[in-house]
Parts: structure tokens; sequence; C-alpha cells
């Protein structure tokens, strides 16, 4: 790969690129600038966060003629995050090159502030369907374009802007050049390249491991119903400055948000319903670190650039392989390293996840879920070390009031206890989440196939038409019993009863403790169970002599076969 310094850029641009830190090209930026610079069009497929923006940001300034006043590079985006962050980027690159003038248009926002930006720009990077808004009114033309570059293309087609773009691209020059940026290149992509492009050179990244090799990725099986308490545990537990949250919908985005709020953390939503102004503020309020935790739809996945955040939690499981890199590229960036956990409730979510896990070929291990002990103890530490490091600073300016409370007969020890309970004050109650065991591919690859195969001890006088599942039949037996998820066997939901089968040696205990417990809120009875396998095959009725008794015998062995199929001999004739 390049350094900045050996592409022989402008002196205004190579100032600016300094500026930012950047010493070393990604392989994307080693590749499509010098191309871009000779005049290719290119089709460059490289995966989120490997530095694309720069790569078509830099050739886009050093295009621009300060004495043209019209618009002269065009760049397509999917959303209006990514493209807040584009245009933000092309700022950085021209801030020292004379009279470049970069506009970003996006749906949302005003239509008067947009006007006045386009009546200077020179570089306009948008949304395709504000872009042709924009063409409409006359506000924006198009027939000076010399480069119009198409940023994550398969994204924008998956949203339905095929008929938008080609629109878009039929109203710039013929001679004008074309530079698409995917992170897949299915059918449709193809088809846009053959139609609109000159001989394109196709730049690709071949990344063995669709995500950096600083993000730790982990995965939690969650009982069913759990995921905000254990979504709670983690964040209780592991305290990150900036976390990002993924869910799949705008409606479990809300109910997120509104549960962190209710448990004093400092959380704000983001996805498609909201005004852009509300957007903007929230975007801004994680950027500066006075909101905590964002909780986002995928919308945001590709437009959040944002360094520093240490987690990615994936609330809900993405629907595809590319949207799990998307969200978990938010994360390790920038030679940082950070974690990335991914919430699952049953087999069927665990199948989804094993699925992404090789077609993105990494490491997803399994993490289990922090206990109340395991908070207390982490919240423990933290003020330990905050104490130490105030300790060894050595600089106090409340000693006098200590002196006070100690002529007053109070011993350090409670004035300590004191000023940190008002500091911190008490450790919040947390409940335990009792692991679920489930079939899944995940499991056998790991080499446990789930529950064993034992035999069910214990009845309780609850079932399906109660609503109960697996999950609340679990953490009932562990808590009443205080045995372990992984001691409690196999569950058999039946209509008005269940089957669990517990260790033999508690299992007085357990029946015990269960006639003292509600499920559901019902007061149930448990008793002891001796199992019998049902046998739904066919006896043969008694032989009255013995040539009937053969002829039983013959059916007996075909059973389960077409009787009719069989030849005559074998009908017992």
């Amino acid at each position: 790969m390049l350094k900045f310094d050996q592409m022989e850029l402008p002196g205004e641009i190579s100032r600016a690129i300094t500026d930012l830190g950047f010493e070393e090209a990604t392989q994307i930026q080693s590749d499509a600038i010098p191309l871009m610079r000779q005049g290719a069009d290119i089709i460059g497929r490289s995966q989120t966060g490997t530095g694309k923006t720069l790569a078509f940001a830099v050739p886009a300034v050093e295009l621009i003629d300060p004495d043209v006043r019209a618009v002269q590079v065009l760049v397509l985006c999917p959303t209006r995050e990514l493209a807040l962050q584009a245009c933000g980027e092309v700022r950085k690159i021209a801030r020292y090159k004379r009279g470049v003038e970069a506009a970003e248009v996006y749906g949302g926002a005003s239509f008067e502030r947009q006007f006045t930006l386009l009546r200077r720009a020179n570089i306009v990077v948008g949304t395709p369907g504000r872009v042709m808004d924009h063409m409409r009114r006359g506000t924006l033309k198009l027939d000076r374009v010399a480069l119009v570059v198409l940023d994550e293309a398969d994204e924008m087609l998956s949203m339905g802007f095929r008929e938008d773009i080609e629109t878009i691209l039929s109203e710039t020059p013929e001679s004008r050049r074309t530079a698409l940026f995917s992170a897949t290149m299915p059918p449709e992509i193809l088809a846009l390249t053959r139609k609109f492009q000159r001989d394109p050179v196709l730049v690709e990244v071949e990344a063995p491991r669709m995500t950096v090799d600083s993000i730790e990725q982990f995965y939690c099986a969650v009982p069913m119903g759990k995921k905000l308490e254990a979504l709670d545990l983690l964040l209780q537990y592991h305290r990150p400055r900036l976390a990002l949250v993924f869910a799949n919908t705008k409606t479990m985005v809300d109910e997120i948000t509104e549960f962190l709020g209710k448990n004093n953390y400092n959380a704000e939503g983001l996805h498609g319903d909201m005004k852009q102004a509300q957007r903007t503020k929230v975007m801004e309020s994680f950027k500066r670190g006075k909101t905590s935790v964002l909780v986002a739809t995928d919308v945001a996945a590709r437009g959040i650039d944002v360094s520093g955040i240490e987690y990615v939690i994936n609330y809900d499981v993405p629907q595809s392989a590319e949207y799990y890199t998307h969200r978990v590229g938010r994360t390790g960036r920038a030679g940082k390293s950070g974690r990335a956990v991914t919430l699952c409730c049953g087999g069927r979510q665990l199948d989804d996840l094993y699925r992404i896990k090789r077609f993105v070929r990494c490491d997803i291990t399994k993490m289990s879920l922090p206990s109340p002990a395991d908070i207390r103890r982490s919240g423990e530490e933290a003020i330990l070390d905050a104490l130490r490091d105030a300790v060894d600073a050595g600089e106090f300016s409340h000693v006098s009031l200590v002196d006070a409370l100690e002529a007053e007969g109070f011993s350090l020890k409670d004035i300590a206890s004191a000023a940190l309970e008002l500091r911190y004050g008490k450790p919040r109650e947390t409940a335990a989440l009792i692991e679920p065991r489930t079939h899944s591919a995940f499991a056998r690859k790991e080499g446990s196939a789930g529950p064993a195969a034992d035999v069910p001890n214990m009845a309780l006088s609850i079932g399906r038409s109660c609503g109960v599942a697996p999950a609340h039949i679990v953490a009932a037996v562990a808590q009443a019993t205080g045995l372990n998820g992984g001691d409690i066997g196999r569950i058999e939901i039946r209509d008005d009863v269940t089957l669990v089968a517990v260790p033999e040696s508690e299992l007085a205990n357990a029946v015990s403790a269960m006639n003292r417990s509600k499920i559901r809120g019902k007061q149930i009875s448990a008793t002891a169970y001796a199992y019998k396998k049902p046998d739904n095959r066919p006896r043969a009725y008694p032989a009255r002599d013995r040539a009937e008794r053969r002829d039983y015998d013959k059916r007996d062995r075909n059973y389960g076969k077409d009787y009719r199929s069989l030849p005559p001999k074998k009908r017992g004739r």
C-alpha cells in the first residue's frame, strides 16, 4: 500500500490529508485514487470502514476548476447520514483549495437552505430522491458534471433507487466519468456498470474476514422475552463510554430507548421517522459524548462515523450478513479495539447468526450474561480504581470537613462509607437470567447438542393453554430450587401440564419448592411423575389358532408399508 506523500498529490490536498493525521493509504485508496486521477471509470468493491469516502473525495476535489461556476462532481448516497458524512469528508479535503464549495442535499431538510448552497456549489453530495426533486425544480443542473460517484450502490438499489439513479445519470454528459463503490456485486450493479460506464477498472479489496481483527465478536443466548433485561446486564457490567445498539424496527428502537431511560441510562434513539433536525441533534449529542447509548435502525448503519464507540450490541439479529458487517464496523475504527455482542432468543435466531458467521468468515464466540454478583464486583472495582487515582493525586479540598466529623465522634470508616453512598448511591438490585439450553447450529458446532435426552420426572400443573414457554419453566425451577440451568433437562409442554426432568437426588426438594411457586402469576402444584414413553404402534390381536397367528405375524412385520403395494404372498393371505 502507498503512502499519501508517494501519490504526488497537489500541495493543498496533501496539506489537508496531513492535518487529518493520515500517512498511509488503505488498500482501496492506494488502488482507486491513482486510477481516478488518470481519468478511468472504476468499480470499487470494498467493505464498510475501509476508507472508500477518502478514495473518491481526493480525486473529486482535485478535479474541480474553481473558475467554472457549475456542478462538476455529483456524489449519490443511500442515506442522509452517509450524505452528511461524505460531504463532511469532502470539505475537510478541500479546506485549503480555493473555490471548492460542497453542498449536501437530502430529504427532510429545508429546501430554502439547500437552494442557497446549490447556487455556489461545484460538488453536490445527496440522496437520489432529493437530487431528483432539485432537478425537477430546476435548482440543480447536471450538464457540466465531469464525475459521478455512486457510494454504497448496492444499498441504493436495495432501497429502490434504481430508476432514480438511471434518470440522474442520463441527465449528465456522456463524457463524464463514473466511479461506483459497493460492498457487494449483485446482478443489478453489473447491469448498471454495463449501461453507464466505459471500460471500468475493477478495484477489489479481497477480505478473507469481512470484519477487522481488532473487533471481538460475541453472542449471548437469552431467555425468551428477556432481551431488555439482558441488554441492561451487559451495559451495567461493561459500562461503555459510547455504545451503539441496533434494532430491526423503529418501534423496537423506541421501546429500547424508553426502557433505558427509565433505568437511568443516557440513551437516545435514531430512526427514519424522526425529523432531520432531531436526528442531527441526536447525532451531535452522541459524537460529543453527551449521549452514551445510541439506539438505531440499520438506516444509520452506513452513516454513523463516530470514533471511540466501544460496544456495538445487536439487540436483534441482523437481517443479512451485509447488515451485520455494517453494524459491527461502527466499532474498532482508526486502529482502536472494539466489541460486538449479538443477543439471540431461541434456536432459530442462533441458526440465523450461525449462517451470518459462515458468510463473514469470522469468529463469533459464545459469551455468558453477567450475573448480579459479577456486576456488583465490576462496579466495586471501578469505584476502587477511581479512589486510588484520587488518593494518588493527593489534592483534597474537604479535609476540614473530615476533621470536623472526626471531632464529633464519627469514625473514618463511617465517614468514607457515607461519602461513597452520596457519590455513587446504593447498588441497583438486578435479577439473574438463567441461560436457556437450545438446539442450534452453534450448539452443534461447539460440541453440545443441547439438552440431554433424559426422562422427565416432575409434573407441573401449567401448560400451553397458559402461554408458558420453556424459558418460563427453566427460570421458575432454577429460582425456586437453586438448581443451575444446566441441571434442568428435558421439558415437555402439553396443553395443561408440563413435564420436567430434574436430578433424581433433587426431585423431592424440587417438588416441595415448586408447590410454593408461581409461573406467569399462576399458583401451581407439582408432583413426582413416572414417565412412560408412548407406544403408538398398534398391537396384533390374540390369535385363535396357529394359522391365524401366522397371518397376524406377517402383517405385523409389514407394519407401516402400503398394504396394497405388497405382493399377494405378503398380504397375509
